[in-house]
């Protein structure tokens, strides 16, 4: 599962009025989707799929998100679970 977290850099001026996701007009949101959908076809890789039906999740999942994956990483970084099939060199 891919997990794409949309961010603004403090120094843009739109930062100021996008502070959560439901403060991203649809239309923008709507061709960042297709965008990710896509963008992997010329390569004639098939279509993206989303999961949560499609739907962005606010600053606070993505947060949470991000925390479980981390602490995922660094279990899997320090031997605490078990990489499988996984490359975990540099």
């Amino acid at each position: 599962v891919n997990v794409i977290v949309l961010a603004v850099a403090t120094d843009d001026e739109l930062a100021k009025e996008y502070d959560d996701i439901d403060d991203v007009p649809a239309s923008v949101k709507d061709g960042i989707r297709e965008w990710f959908r896509w963008y992997k076809t010329p390569d004639d890789k098939p279509l993206n799929g989303f999961g949560f039906d499609e739907k962005y999740l606010d600053k606070k999942t993505a947060a949470e998100v991000i925390e479980e994956t981390h602490d995922a990483w660094k279990k899997l970084r320090s031997g605490d679970i078990e990489a499988g099939k996984l490359w975990t060199g540099n």
